[in-house]
């Protein structure tokens, strides 16, 4: 496959892994229950799907899967866990509006943890796409960006490092599947939470939904970003992901009627014509190189 093919593709793995995340908001508001029980129940629900999707892709290979990883997927498992953990606390201890200006920063810090490691300079068009969409997500955020506390935005951004570091591990191992990785990442989680969950005060019905949280946004998530990040730069990579914000803003609006205000479908056009513009001028340069 060719240079540009791999990377569009690794362009639509990461999009659809966004909107496999953006979905977050629409499960917790679908199920009333503690955040700390939810974190739990999705990481194992999430854990099993993936773990399932590993036994399928590898026939009969899975422990030499495992072993691949090697100490670089132990440490993505581990940072994805801690990532989670951090963002939890950070929307409990900040406001969402901090926290998600703070989440829109991880193209930049990916960008200097892919230089510093790997070496991946970023082309000057997804460096300015990324721009815009910080632009955009502070646009949609500025009404509501009062009133953060300090040690909540450290764990935001704590959160944002963890992250950056996971898609450039997985982009320095472009031919080893991390699959297992992100699967005992998300069995991590539940383990980190299980001493403040209460994972056996839930109704059948909302197991059903926990399931389907942990399956569609979790599981499928981290699965479709174990896919695409090998396949374009680390920086690019955390662009598309920046997707998740508006997206997840329009999957509340249509489902729960939550009419957002004009600067957040602002913000979040910006947002999307950034990510937009930067596949396709990126497209367009690769197919000329």
């Amino acid at each position: 496959m060719s240079a540009s093919k791999t990377a569009w593709w690794g362009t639509i793995l990461l999009a659809a892994s966004a909107a496999a995340y953006s979905t977050a908001g629409f499960y917790t508001r679908l199920i009333d229950l503690d955040a700390w029980t939810m974190l739990f129940w999705r990481g194992v629900f999430g854990g099993l799907f993936l773990a399932g999707m590993l036994a399928w892709r590898e026939q009969g290979r899975v422990a030499q899967a495992v072993r691949a990883i090697g100490y670089d997927g132990l440490l993505i498992a581990l940072c994805s866990a801690l990532a989670t953990v951090c963002f939890l606390n950070a929307l409990r201890l900040s406001t969402v509006a901090d926290v998600l200006v703070i989440d829109a920063m991880i193209p930049f810090v990916t960008a200097g943890i892919a230089w510093l490691v790997i070496g991946e300079r970023e082309y000057w068009v997804t460096l300015m796409a990324t721009v815009a969409a910080v632009v955009g997500v502070a646009v949609m955020m500025g009404a509501a960006a009062s009133g953060g506390r300090l040690p909540g935005n450290l764990l935001a951004f704590g959160m944002v490092v963890l992250m950056s570091l996971v898609l450039v591990l997985i982009r320095r191992h472009p031919g080893t599947s991390m699959l297992p990785a992100v699967g005992l990442s998300a069995f991590l989680c539940a383990a980190i939470v299980l001493p403040f969950a209460q994972p056996l005060a839930v109704s059948g019905h909302e197991l059903l939904l926990l399931a389907l949280f942990g399956m569609s946004q979790f599981g499928l998530g981290l699965l479709l970003l174990a896919l695409g990040t090998p396949l374009v730069s680390a920086t690019r990579g955390a662009l598309i992901g920046v997707l998740q914000t508006p997206l997840g803003t329009i999957w509340v609006w249509l489902a729960f009627a939550e009419t957002p205000g004009w600067p957040t479908l602002a913000g979040g056009a910006i947002v999307v014509v950034a990510v937009v513009c930067d596949i396709a001028i990126r497209r367009r340069q690769e197919e000329i190189t």
